[in-house]
């Protein structure tokens, strides 16, 4: 699914003609639903001659059998058509999202960490809505509009000919005003809707600094901060909706003033007998020209929806069109992994004239090892880590998977035998069964307590009231940290990973949290290739080997005893946290 931010609205229509068989079927119930609106005016003129000219009764009479059938067809054909046209709109929507949903997964981190999850939600939610409900809103008039133009002037055009200019002026009239305020609608939609992202933002932060901002009393700076950007949105709101009442009120004069002129005009060449029209006619002309620049103005005043819905189609391609993604596709599948890694020569740098994250990298890790990643904050060790995870690709030099080389992969393969275990667990809304087992569906019950007990989790479980059916809240919220990384570490356990990354699993632990999270860690690294980054130097004793990483480049490599007998970088940092 394809948008285009420069042609918007183009891309959207192209989008539309999967359902061009819907459509079809749409077009043909609104020939025959909407048949009324321009064939009833025709029953009245007719009425009214045969009043005028004294009968016969009967031909009233079937005339108003004929207007009777003609609006009674209008329910069961309205009903099929919301069915179908609503059934296309809201296939739509579901397809953007589900596209939207597929790109953010093909994203970089990089892209990820750089946008607002709040503004992702916004583009998900908000954006698709708004498309949604433009397109439910100009359907029925747009078709109708259709059908009575088209009806209005066949009809015109037999009886009258002599008037189809006047009704020809109802179209290039009503463009004119939207083109005279186009321009205006289309910039202050898109300050609007980078307004309501910043919004979106800035309430998201709030949410997350919430536990910040209350324990040190700094609700009304949090107040104002939202207050700030509530206000912007106000401002270009309101001067959105200035522009939308300009383009609404002159909308409406312009039409007004052509249907005046339409009955002034056919009543007087009546009168003067310039044109042969009769009484019933004048009707007729009258009533078709009130009705289709009514139908006009219905539709002119759907423009602000359709400028919200191309500014929500625009907001919607940045993303799809966002060339930040994860290349995976069409490379070569990963059916197991040893957990062997290499390292030749590695730069990474993220651009912007920054120095090098990593700067000539060379390392090997072998399969079951154990490697710990110290050093200070910017030293590097997230990127690297990143980058064995294939979340970073090297600017230069190469990284080996297995002997493989991870450019050549599809890294999406590979770590479906790949856990992570990071300082701040994250759970969704869900029960303890479910986080555990997330995105496994051959996993048993036998499994789950498994894997529960080898995470020092299964008392935690049998404690609570509704046992592993018990919902965790939003992010783990009804979990204490050190509960909430013991159904992490579950999580890792019960995929059986062979490479197991540990980032701060443990840091942010009171010590008796830290003991059962330990245990339950020394047990999952067993016989895996285990990655581990830390700061608090006692967690990574035991290593096979602590690699020391500053400003980009590994310094030190050893054991803790090599390390600490070297008196190096290792050795200092030791003695700062345990001397």
């Amino acid at each position: 699914m394809v948008l285009r931010a420069q042609r918007p609205m183009s891309s959207l229509i192209r989008m539309l003609g999967t359902y061009r068989w819907s459509l079809v079927v749409v077009a043909l119930i609104f020939v025959v639903k909407d048949s009324s609106l321009w064939l009833l005016p025709v029953i009245t003129s007719k009425v009214i001659d045969a009043v005028v000219a004294g009968g016969p009764v009967s031909t009233i009479a079937v005339l108003g059998l004929i207007g009777g059938l003609l609006l009674v067809q209008v329910y069961p054909l309205h009903v099929l058509f919301t069915r179908v046209y609503m059934g296309v709109v809201r296939n739509l929507a579901a397809g953007l999202r589900n596209a939207l949903t597929a790109r953010l997964q093909s994203l970089s981190i990089g892209y990820h960490g750089r946008t607002s999850a709040s503004v992702i939600q916004s583009k998900v939610v908000r954006d698709v809505e708004n498309i949604e409900l433009m397109f439910s809103q100009i359907g029925n008039p747009l078709g109708s509009a259709i059908v009575v133009f088209t009806g209005a002037v066949v009809t015109t055009a037999i009886t009258v000919p002599q008037f189809l200019p006047v009704f020809a002026l109802a179209i290039p009239c009503g463009i004119a005003v939207w083109w005279i305020l186009r321009r205006r609608s289309q910039l202050r939609n898109e300050v609007f809707r980078r307004q309501m992202e910043h919004f979106s933002r800035r309430v998201g932060e709030m949410a997350t600094l919430m536990p910040i901002t209350r324990a040190h009393g700094l609700e009304d700076v949090a107040i104002d901060r939202v207050a700030l950007s509530a206000e912007g949105v106000r401002r270009d709101g309101l001067s959105l909706d200035m522009v939308n009442g300009h383009f609404g009120a002159l909308s409406w004069v312009v039409m007004q003033l052509l249907a005046l002129g339409c009955l002034i005009g056919a009543g007087v060449l009546s009168v003067l007998h310039w044109v042969p029209i009769t009484v019933g006619q004048v009707v007729l002309l009258s009533t078709y020209f009130t009705t289709l620049t009514g139908t006009v103005l219905t539709v002119l005043s759907f423009m602000p929806v359709v400028s919200r819905g191309r500014e929500s189609v625009k907001s919607l391609a940045e993303v799809l069109e966002e060339p930040d993604l994860e290349q995976n596709a069409g490379k070569r599948e990963v059916d197991d992994v040893l957990g062997s890694f290499e390292l030749h020569d590695v730069v990474v740098n993220y651009g912007d004239n920054s120095p090098n994250a990593l700067d000539g990298v060379t390392l090997s890790v072998q399969p079951g090892e154990t490697v710990a990643f110290v050093g200070s904050s910017g030293s590097g060790k997230s990127t690297l880590i990143n980058m064995l995870l294939g979340f970073v690709r090297p600017t230069s030099g190469r990284v080996l998977l297995d002997g493989q080389d991870m450019q050549d992969l599809d890294l999406r393969t590979a770590r479906r035998r790949v856990s992570v275990v990071p300082q701040e667990s994250v759970l969704f809304e869900g029960s303890i069964r479910e986080n555990v087992a997330y995105g496994l569906s051959h996993v048993g019950d036998d499994d789950i307590r498994d894997a529960l007990r080898e995470a020092n989790a299964w008392e935690l479980v049998t404690s609570l009231p509704d046992g592993w059916d018990t919902v965790v809240g939003e992010r783990g919220a009804r979990l204490s940290g050190g509960q909430r990384q013991r159904i992490s570490i579950a999580r890792a356990i019960i995929r059986d990973p062979r490479v197991l990354v540990l980032d701060e699993a443990t840091s942010a632990l009171d010590a008796q949290s830290e003991q059962a999270v330990q245990e339950a860690l020394e047990r999952l690294m067993r016989g895996r290739t285990t990655l581990v980054v830390a700061h608090r130097l006692s967690t990574v004793m035991h290593a096979d080997r602590i690699v020391v990483l500053e400003r980009g480049r590994i310094v030190e490599v050893g054991t803790h005893e090599q390390l600490v007998q070297a008196g190096g970088r290792y050795a200092k940092l030791w003695d700062l946290q345990f001397r």
